[in-house]
């Protein structure tokens, strides 16, 4: 398993400088390189029994990957990598302070809570519900810090200000969790997804110190040994956010930094299966194989 501690170490020396989407070397993968992968991820959507979603790029390249990428799919808790990000924006802009104090009144720990539980009556600062909130999906920490700045749909137009045009958040925890078919509320789509988390932790959206900090959660994140860092190779580093939700729905959203190469991003929703978690969590660990070979080739 990776040492999620050594690398973060290691990591801020690289984000400390200014880094843009066009960094780095273009043209290192041809645009064919996943040519492969589609009767793969055909097969493995067959066998979940639900609706996969899956995008993938090569960083700084022309190679990517989609299957039913322009498809909405619920985000459940992957929606909190984008929350984070939204509250270090503030940050950067001098309107929030990660050192600052916020009351956990004992109503706001609801379903799957575990750090705001044990703070309950008492106090948090916004960085301990960022990292709560990210690395151990804590659902009453994100519910505090969508409080901070006027609730979901100040997310979004976040998110629209930054060039995402498709990804809302309407609800917050545990309601968004719904996933409903066809309604468009709490969701996004695999290719919005890759495309705004390559603009958060590898892209200039968010300053030097801003990235940092988010990649650091992301690093650190307890919850997704089992999806996609399950079919990474062992060296690769990576940091992500999962989601898990009513209906099947299951995702994992990741950046990836391959040794060697450019940093990937990649998105695996799934939903409208009745397979059970255990078996959910490996459709993604497959998919995530599958890309990992092409990308290895």
């Amino acid at each position: 398993m990776t040492n999620r501690r050594s690398f973060i170490g290691g990591l801020a020396v690289v984000l400390t400088a200014p880094v843009t989407l066009g960094a780095f070397a273009r043209a290192a993968a041809s645009p064919t390189k996943f040519d492969g992968v589609l009767p793969k991820i055909r097969q493995i959507e067959a066998k979940s029994g639900g609706r996969l979603g899956v995008a993938c790029r090569i960083s700084g390249t022309t190679a990517q990957f989609g299957y039913r990428e322009n498809e909405l799919f619920p985000m459940c808790s992957t929606f909190k990598a984008l929350m984070t990000a939204f509250v270090l924006h503030r940050v950067d802009g001098g309107i929030e302070q990660l050192d600052r104090s916020i009351k956990v009144p004992h109503n706001a720990v609801v379903a799957s809570s575990p750090t705001t539980k044990k703070h309950a009556g008492g106090e948090m600062t916004v960085a301990q519900l960022c990292e709560a909130a990210v690395t151990v999906s804590d659902n009453g920490a994100a519910n505090l810090l969508l409080e901070t700045f006027g609730g979901p749909p100040e997310l979004t137009a976040y998110l629209r200000s930054i060039g995402d045009k498709v990804t809302r958040l309407d609800r917050i925890e545990p309601e968004l969790n719904e996933s409903l078919p066809g309604d468009e509320r709490d969701t996004t789509s695999p290719l919005a997804m890759i495309n705004t988390l390559e603009r958060l932790a590898i892209g200039n959206s968010l300053s030097d110190k801003g990235r940092a900090q988010l990649v650091e959660w992301l690093v650190a994140n307890k919850t997704g040994d089992d999806r996609i860092r399950a079919g990474l190779p062992k060296g690769w580093k990576c940091g992500d956010k999962t989601g898990t939700g009513e209906r099947g729905s299951t995702n994992d959203v990741v950046v990836i930094w391959p040794s060697p190469g450019n940093p990937v991003v990649m998105a695996v929703y799934l939903t409208g299966t009745k397979q059970a978690l255990a078996k959910r969590n490996a459709v993604i660990a497959s998919v995530s194989r599958a890309l990992v070979e092409a990308i290895e080739a």
